[in-house]
């Protein structure tokens, strides 16, 4: 019996998995990836994060984990299947075996969104990527779309246009979300385009990308735009599916509804990190999450 189980491994569950050790509760953290860090690993540069700016996202999630391991949380690889409440615990079950626990952080985090458009799903991977960190050597010299108008959108653009010959930013709006430094950054870029009030129709090649097919949303005029590669950043979903069947209250998009305490509606049950409804969705208050989810484990195992 433990007295938590967190899952995920990301900034999250991490700093729940470090302040948990710290307060001496026995804790196991169970993570899917065999590399620990989640979304972070696949962010180019973190300018943001206290007292590290100009860190690499593999570089944070790195020292994540290696505080983690040195903090001597247990840790198992398996992918969670299931929570079920057992009597007044929870069995979380596991494609690795089954595991019991009286209190249960949920830190599953989010993963990219679609575009639904023919030709992504048939060509993801050899073309369409959701990660420009981890395919942008690809397209070295090569001309490029990134669609979306977000931080992480604006940042593979520049990560992009450092090695591409050209890249092109396609956003269905006229103006970007994404900070202004960043914004800023990207309008320095001379081989970037912008694409305004631009939405992607398909994405067309046969064994790999060969062009895009975009329409103006103002004026409704289409255009194909040859190119080599899709980069696509236009949100991120939930990761929630494991609490479906525990009947904890979530959002229209999925996010779960739990406070600053963590607390989700059912006892016992916490969620951090990304998969939370809140304003702000940084490393920094994924970690917060995490510490305030152990910090409200403890004040109920005390009120008791």
């Amino acid at each position: 019996m433990k007295d938590v189980i967190i899952i995920g491994a990301g900034p999250a569950g991490l700093g729940a998995a470090v302040y948990a050790k710290r307060a001496g509760l026995n804790c196991l953290l169970i993570e899917e990836s065999p590399i620990d860090g989640g979304q972070v690993l696949s962010t180019y540069e973190v300018d943001n994060y206290l007292g590290l700016p100009g860190i690499s996202g593999i570089d944070l999630g790195t020292k994540f984990s290696e505080h983690a391991k040195s903090a001597g949380v247990e840790r198992t690889e398996a992918t969670v299947l299931s929570i079920k409440p057992v009597d007044k615990h929870y069995m979380v079950h596991t494609d690795s075996g089954d595991f019991e626990t009286a209190h249960v952080v949920v830190a599953t985090g989010a993963k990219h969104a679609n575009l639904n458009v023919p030709g992504e799903e048939e060509l993801s991977g050899m073309g369409v990527s959701y990660c420009a960190t981890c395919d942008g050597a690809f397209f070295k010299n090569k001309e490029v779309a990134v669609v979306g108008g977000s931080d992480v959108a604006v940042e593979d653009a520049i990560y992009l246009a450092r090695t591409c010959k050209k890249v092109y930013l396609i956003h269905r709006r006229d103006t970007l979300r994404a900070a202004d430094s960043l914004v800023k950054a990207l309008e320095n870029c001379e081989n970037v385009v912008f694409l305004w009030n631009s939405e992607v129709l398909a994405i067309n090649g046969e064994d790999m990308v060969e062009s895009v097919t975009i329409v103006n949303n103002k004026t409704r005029e289409s255009q194909k735009i040859v190119l080599s590669g899709v980069f696509i950043a236009v949100g991120i979903n939930p990761t929630t599916s494991v609490l479906e069947m525990l009947g904890v209250e979530m959002d229209e998009k999925g996010y779960v509804i739990a406070g600053e305490d963590c607390r989700t509606g059912v006892a016992g049950v916490y969620v951090a990190g990304d998969i939370r409804k809140k304003p702000m969705r940084q490393i920094i208050t994924a970690v917060c999450d995490g510490a305030n989810a152990i910090a409200s484990i403890q004040d109920d195992m005390n009120n008791k």
